[in-house]
């Protein structure tokens, strides 16, 4: 996705945020950040149409793009094949009918202003063994989400959700929420992005339907940069903040390892990364072995004894959990299959599938203001970071990443589906035990996410 050099500013084009949106009606889906959509441009009417149409058309849909991979993309932008949620229609969709030089078929995403669709904080907590947790776990603990410029409305939004849901107040004023830069400040904040507020709204959505107890910290990055994410990351934890979740990756990088260093490792602190939304293949930070990378699932609810069941999440061939072996990140020690010499993706998952997605309030968006239906990796992240919130603070020289692997009978065991064609079977196909796609399994309560 990067063609320029390590450790410079030029580095800054391969992040993108990992979320999806998705519609009700029928099986079209919305999907963003990397992700192709049901209505595809293949579906597209096949008229030719001009190239100053084409571009009337992306610009409605808010979507913009730097074609140039050598120069930091400007804010707004999405950089070189970073794709991006739009309003009606996904990045992927308007790029793709523009080479074919077609119309893009356009779809509506599901925004009302009184009638989420997906699933609530009830639901999430009965599919993975929570509601007892959720009701007397968390207080005192605090969830840091880091995520890209500014959205101005995250404290409304997060009202009126946790309102919707009869989930106690969690603002400024109580201490329980609070926003900051990079740098900790809470009054010289980034610049606003309408892109980025679904996946902020998304992110403190999920925190708090898993652990309503929990504070939550929101650490915006001035632009969505190695250094930039990575410093937020630092700052989460200066703060304060024993679980860290990241809702961003892209394609893997010779400096992976440096930022490893740099950024991500932080003993006694539950850090987690979503593993992608583009199917089957490795991304980063999901491939640090200091985090604990989340993959995806479909999940659906069942008469089976626990009321759910889940398969790997995918849509498409381009459209679903990421997971793969990571050619430049070591394997970490508790990490024991035999397929892959260096880190393997994911460690966990849960819920990701847009079409049996999560609700989510977002007044300031780019995918529709009001009650939306999201799906991606973007809402895995959040929900394992709030689970291991849930469990308990990690010891000061532990690595939570490796949690999971000292109970591994404690996960649902998710052993259908896969994200896509590969060599080595358990890299991209669910089985019984360890796969790529959905890692050691779902939480089945706490157990498996306490040191």
């Amino acid at each position: 996705m990067r063609t320029s050099t390590p450790n410079t500013p030029h580095i800054s084009g391969r992040w993108r945020r990992i979320g999806s949106a998705a519609v009700a009606t029928g099986a079209l889906l919305i999907a963003g950040l990397g992700t192709a959509a049901h209505a595809s441009a293949d579906t597209a009417t096949p008229h030719k149409v001009s190239a100053k149409t084409i571009a009337a058309q992306v610009a409605k849909a808010h979507v913009r793009y730097e074609n140039a991979c050598d120069t930091t993309p400007k804010k707004g932008y999405a950089a070189c094949n970073a794709l991006r949620v739009t309003g009606g229609t996904t990045a992927f969709m308007e790029k793709q009918a523009a080479l074919k030089g077609v119309m893009p078929k356009t779809v509506q995403p599901n925004a009302t202003s009184d009638s989420p669709t997906g699933y609530g904080p009830s639901d999430i907590q009965s599919a993975y063994g929570l509601t007892s947790a959720a009701s007397s776990n968390g207080s005192g603990q605090t969830v840091a989400i880091v995520d890209a410029y500014d959205d101005p409305n995250a404290e409304a939004d997060l009202a009126t959700y946790r309102d919707y849901y009869g989930l106690s107040d969690c603002t400024t004023a109580n201490g329980c929420f609070k926003k900051v830069s990079q740098t900790g400040s809470t009054t010289s904040l980034p610049s606003a992005d309408s892109g980025w507020a679904g996946e902020i709204s998304l992110d403190l959505d999920m925190v708090s339907a898993t652990c309503p107890n929990c504070n939550i910290l929101l650490v915006e990055a001035k632009s969505a940069t190695d250094a930039n994410l990575g410093t937020a990351v630092n700052e989460a934890v200066k703060l304060g903040a024993k679980f860290v979740s990241n809702s961003y990756g892209g394609t893997e990088s010779s400096s992976d390892t440096t930022y490893d260093t740099s950024y991500y490792n932080h003993p006694g602190v539950a850090i987690t990364a979503s593993a992608g939304d583009e199917a089957y293949g490795a991304e980063y930070p999901a491939a640090s072995r200091y985090v604990t990378a989340v993959g995806g699932t479909k999940l659906s609810t069942s008469s089976n004894s626990r009321g759910w069941t889940e398969s790997v999440w995918k849509t498409s061939s381009t459209e679903g959990t990421g997971s793969g072996c990571s050619s430049y990140d070591a394997k970490p020690s508790w990490q024991t299959d035999t397929g892959c010499t260096k880190r393997m993706i994911a460690d966990v998952s849960a819920v990701a599938d847009p079409a049996t997605g999560v609700s989510v309030y977002d007044s300031y968006g780019s995918d529709g203001t009001g009650w939306n239906t999201y799906g991606g990796t973007s809402a895995s992240s959040p929900l394992i970071a709030s689970v291991y919130a849930l469990a308990g603070t990690p010891s000061s020289s532990s690595y939570p990443a490796s949690f999971p692997y000292a109970h591994t009978s404690a996960l649902n065991d998710v052993t259908s589906g896969n994200n896509g064609t590969c060599s080595t079977a358990y890299f991209c196909t669910a089985e019984s035990g360890y796969d790529g796609p959905t890692g050691w399994g779902t939480p089945a309560g706490l157990t498996a996410f306490t040191g």
